[in-house]
């Protein structure tokens, strides 16, 4: 519902002295508020922004404080003109969208944007921020999954690249793994703690809905594609050595790479289904046909890749269209959580409620 702005209606002008008028439109998505601010001054130069407040529930003057740096910073303006692409007489709706979220975390990576694909809504992130600022020991998983819920996904879906410790897996093919091995060791892995303990089954970390549509997907987009298989995470950012490469090759590991096991880690937390679209780019430096892992090898192979990756993730879009989810993946925390309901500390219960609220409330 558009919100009554009258207690906001003073004039704003930017340092040129030009008005900026507004209108806010108010909307509940997982039990949070989420606010659409739309601006435009009398040259009809326009921007918008889409605001998850912290905690949840809209404050007017931290709104208000909103307004005033959209209206005093040019270039945060003009960032928002040129990423919302819906004309004033359509909102809300329509069109792409960025999410300005805040999360009990922190920040996610990048602003999300949120849009239509053919009929199904969808949501991305940058997972290492636009111009591949982060590294993957760097990422705030959790800030990024917590987004992704308040944004309303029930469905999440990564798309990385990975090394290949087997023959048959072959530079440019695609793998749907359905199971991991964590070697990571400075990454938060979890929504609880400081006062809640949940425990909840990890033993198929991925959907199998979800990873046999992405398959299904994939080999739709002509890909050769294989479905099923051991993803390898290590912390990074250097690749393996010699030593390590053939050890994980002695565990049975498919696919190697660096970020996939928190986001399905945090995923089964937030009762999201989760699979992962994996782009092989090299055999890692087991083979003997290759000297070493190289980046510039790496890029030219993912460059070549990244058509059929975009359209099987389009063709996914088409085939969640409407879709209900059957599996348990939306019930993953009921009978998880262990503590008396009575010591959970009251902030933490109000940070983690779009995820616990529905079993505790």
């Amino acid at each position: 519902m558009w919100l009554d702005t009258h207690n906001l209606a003073k004039a704003h002008r930017d340092k040129q002295g030009t008005r900026w008028h507004f209108r806010v439109w108010h909307e509940v998505v997982n039990r949070r508020d989420v606010v659409r601010v739309f601006f435009w001054n009398d040259e009809r130069d326009r921007c918008g922004v889409v605001w998850v407040p912290p905690g949840g529930r809209t404050d007017i003057s931290a709104l208000h404080s909103l307004i005033q740096r959209l209206v005093a910073d040019p270039e945060l303006r003009a960032k928002h003109q040129r990423e919302l692409r819906f004309p004033l007489d359509r909102a809300p709706g329509g069109g792409a969208e960025e999410l300005v979220v805040d999360t009990p975390f922190g920040a996610p990576s990048d602003p999300l944007v949120r849009g239509d694909l053919g009929d199904t809504t969808v949501v991305f992130l940058s997972r290492h921020g636009r111009g591949h600022r982060i590294l993957p020991s760097e990422l705030n998983f959790r800030a990024n999954v917590f987004a992704m819920k308040l944004a309303g996904a029930e469905f999440l879906v990564s798309v990385s690249t990975a090394g290949s410790m087997k023959e048959t897996i072959k530079p440019g093919d695609l793998v749907v793994p359905d199971q991991f091995i964590d070697r990571t060791y400075k990454r938060p892995a979890t929504f609880f703690g400081d006062g809640i303990v949940a425990h909840v089954s990890l033993a198929d970390p991925v959907c199998p809905h979800l990873a046999r549509d992405l398959a299904a997907a994939g080999r739709a987009a002509g890909a050769t594609l294989h479905a099923g298989g051991t993803y390898l995470c290590i912390e990074g950012p250097q690749f393996s050595t010699r030593a390590e490469s053939r050890l994980y090759r002695s565990w049975g590991a498919d696919v190697i790479s660096m970020t996939a096991m928190q986001e399905a880690r945090l995923a089964r937390e937030a009762e999201l289904c989760y699979a992962t679209l994996t782009l092989v780019t090299d055999y890692d430096c087991w083979h003997q046909s290759v000297a070493a892992v190289d980046i510039a090898e790496i890029l030219r192979v993912m460059r070549v890749n990244v058509d059929r990756a975009q359209e099987a993730v389009a063709n996914l879009a088409s085939r969640l269209a409407g879709a209900e989810r059957k599996c348990g993946c939306g019930s993953a925390l009921a009978g998880t959580i262990i503590t008396d309901p009575s010591v959970i500390p009251p902030k933490l219960r109000d940070d983690l409620d779009p995820l616990i609220g529905k079993y505790l409330n």
